[in-house]
């Protein structure tokens, strides 16, 4: 494997209310703020088209588990299905099944933190 990660997919975290952290981020720091949060595109060092997004979640949310984190960081990976072969190898634990969609390949796994780290094999043109 060439790279395992490429970039920063997202950064993501909790807040009280995401709607009112979204109205703040975009009147104070100018963020493109919609529904998700923001979307900063970015070129690769081939001069890809990439993606990195900003995302408050609410306080209940269960997508981060079973991490007991208030934030949850995405990378993107090329190759999902080989790097999770690899870092189960390599005794990594891996949480639940890859997922695809139409936008890209989502794997998850622990750090040695307890951090959950979601991997993600993007399919930017799905966004433009």
């Amino acid at each position: 494997m060439k790279h395992r990660v490429t970039g920063i997919g997202g950064l993501f975290f909790k807040t009280d209310n995401p709607k009112a952290t979204k109205d703040w981020y975009k009147k104070h720091l100018g963020l493109n703020t919609d529904d998700y949060g923001c979307t900063f595109w970015w070129k690769d060092e081939d001069g890809n088209k990439c993606s990195t997004q900003w995302s408050p979640f609410p306080k209940a949310t269960t997508y981060f588990e079973p991490s007991k984190k208030d934030f949850m960081f995405n990378y993107r990976v090329e190759n999902l299905e080989v790097l999770l072969k690899v870092l189960k190898e390599e005794g990594v634990t891996i949480i639940g099944e890859m997922k695809v969609y139409d936008y890209g390949k989502f794997g998850w796994v622990l750090d040695n933190d307890g951090n959950k780290i979601e991997l993600w094999e993007p399919i930017d043109a799905a966004f433009l």
